[in-house]
């Protein structure tokens, strides 16, 4: 799986369990450590559990093994290393305590939520619908 790809699966795995605030953050032309930041916060450490293990089971489904995984005994700010892809839960005080965002403040930013996980759909489907009216024209013309 690409790089952007994992990371926009991730990203939507973790909406999937109601995390909030989720951003992807481009960090290629900033760094070598790393393609793409997940980042997102939780509530509770019940939901931050809940979260993490909801991506590294369903990724491994997919054949995609975290290379590490740290902070999951402590539960306020668990990091999930994909490589090209590193994740990261938050509950939200850790997340405005060290402030990954501002620290990353010259990647680039792509805001993941219900709505826009909904006008993509969207859009997808009218294209999808498009492509079929037009297969099915450009079929019809030839015969």
């Amino acid at each position: 799986m690409r790089p952007k790809t994992l990371a926009k699966r991730a990203a939507l795995l973790a909406l999937e369990k109601k995390a909030e605030d989720i951003v992807i953050a481009d960090v290629r032309k900033l760094t070598t450590i790393t393609d793409f930041f997940v980042i997102c916060s939780a509530e509770s450490s019940v939901q931050l559990k809940a979260i993490v293990d909801h991506i590294v089971e369903e990724l491994e489904k997919k054949g995609i093994k975290a290379w590490h995984v740290e902070g999951y005994t402590n539960l306020t700010w668990v990091l999930i290393d994909y490589v090209d892809v590193v994740v990261h839960v938050f509950l939200k005080p850790a997340r405005e305590f060290y402030g990954l965002e501002r620290f990353w403040g010259d990647a680039k930013f792509e805001y993941i939520t219900e709505d826009s996980v909904r006008k993509k759909a969207k859009t997808k489907k009218r294209s999808d619908k498009e492509d079929v009216s037009i297969g099915e024209g450009i079929s019809k013309g030839k015969t």
